[in-house]
C-alpha cells in the first residue's frame, strides 16, 4: 500500500505542477513541497493561484522548511499564454526536475483562444505544447494525468466536439508513449489516472452528472488527496519506469491505493502516436 508517506525527500528539486491552485493539483504539489521541494503553481487565474500557495504554506508550516512556492500564470487555453508561462519558468529556473501536466476539464463546451475543440486543446494541445517548450530544461520526469474515461476514446476526429473528453485523454497517454519513444535519456515520461475523486473536474457538467459523480466519489471516500496519490507515485517511486502507468488498485481502479495499472491497447497503438504527434506539432507550432 503506497501512501504520501512513501515519498521520498524532494529537496532540491523544482516541480510544476498545472492546475495547482485547486483538486489533485493542489494535493500533489503541497505533498511536494512538504517533502522538500521548490514547486511551481502553473495556474490561469493569478488570484486563485496565490491563495493556493498561502494554503499550502500553512497546511506545511509544521512539516518542511521548503522554499515557498511560485506561482507562474498558465492558460492553456492559449498558446500565447503558453509560450509566456514557459519562457518565465525558462527565465527563472535553469532545470526542472518534474513536469506534473495535471491541468483538465471535461463537458466544456466550445474552442480555445486558437480555435480548437476546448477539451482537446487545453487537456492535451496546452500540455503539449508546454512540454516542448520546456523540455531541454527537464532531466526528471513527465507525469501527464489521464483518466478512466481514456478507454472510450477513440484515435479519430480530434477536434470534433462528440465525446471529447474520453479522446482527449487517450491523447494524453498516446503522447505519454509516443515521448517516451522519442525521448532522448533526459527525461521519463509517465502516466497516472486519479479513478474517482471529489474535485472541481466536473465544474461545466450538467448539475445532475455532477452531483452523481461527486456524491459516488464522497461514498467511496475518494478525496482529492486520495485522488493525488497516483500521480504522487509516478512522480517520485524510485522503482517507477518509463512508460508506467499508475492509478487505483481497487474497484474498477476507482478507489484504492496507486499500482501499475494496464492503459487501454488503443493507448499503445504506435501509428496512432505517430499521428497525433504530427497533428499536434502542426497546430501548436512546437516541435521537439
Amino acid at each position: 500500500m503506497w501512501t504520501e508517506a512513501d515519498i521520498p525527500d524532494q529537496t532540491g528539486r523544482v516541480a510544476l505542477v498545472t492546475g495547482a491552485n485547486t483538486g489533485i493539483g493542489f494535493e500533489t504539489a503541497r505533498a511536494l513541497a512538504a517533502r522538500g521541494a521548490t514547486v511551481v503553481l502553473a495556474c490561469r487565474d493569478d488570484a486563485k493561484a496565490r491563495a493556493a500557495v498561502g494554503r499550502m504554506a500553512e497546511t506545511n508550516s509544521t512539516t518542511t522548511s521548503a522554499p515557498e512556492p511560485v506561482a507562474v500564470r498558465l492558460d492553456l487555453a492559449s498558446l500565447a499564454s503558453v509560450r509566456a508561462a514557459a519562457a518565465e519558468v525558462r527565465k527563472r529556473f535553469p532545470q526542472l526536475d518534474l513536469l506534473v501536466n495535471n491541468a483538465g476539464v471535461t463537458n466544456l463546451q466550445g474552442t480555445t483562444a486558437d480555435g480548437f475543440e476546448a477539451q482537446f486543446g487545453i487537456n492535451h494541445l496546452g500540455h503539449f505544447a508546454l512540454t516542448g517548450l520546456l523540455l531541454d530544461r527537464i532531466h526528471g520526469r513527465i507525469v501527464t494525468v489521464s483518466s478512466i474515461g481514456h478507454r472510450f476514446g477513440r484515435a479519430r476526429d480530434w477536434e470534433s466536439p462528440r465525446n471529447a473528453y474520453a479522446r482527449a485523454k487517450l491523447a494524453n497517454l498516446l503522447f505519454t508513449f509516443g515521448l517516451n519513444r522519442r525521448a532522448d535519456g533526459r527525461a521519463v515520461a509517465m502516466a497516472a489516472h486519479p479513478g474517482g475523486a471529489t474535485t472541481s473536474i466536473f465544474r461545466s457538467s450538467p448539475g445532475w452528472f455532477r452531483g452523481l459523480n461527486l456524491a459516488a466519489a464522497r461514498a467511496l471516500g475518494r478525496t482529492p488527496a486520495m485522488g493525488a496519490l497516483p500521480t504522487l507515485r509516478a512522480a517520485t517511486d524510485p522503482a517507477a519506469r518509463a512508460g508506467d502507468y499508475f492509478g487505483p488498485d481497487g474497484l474498477l481502479e476507482i478507489r484504492g491505493y496507486p499500482t501499475v495499472v494496464a492503459a487501454s491497447a488503443r493507448a499503445h497503438d504506435v501509428d496512432a502516436q505517430d499521428r497525433l504527434w504530427t497533428l499536434s506539432e502542426r497546430l501548436t507550432g512546437v516541435r521537439f
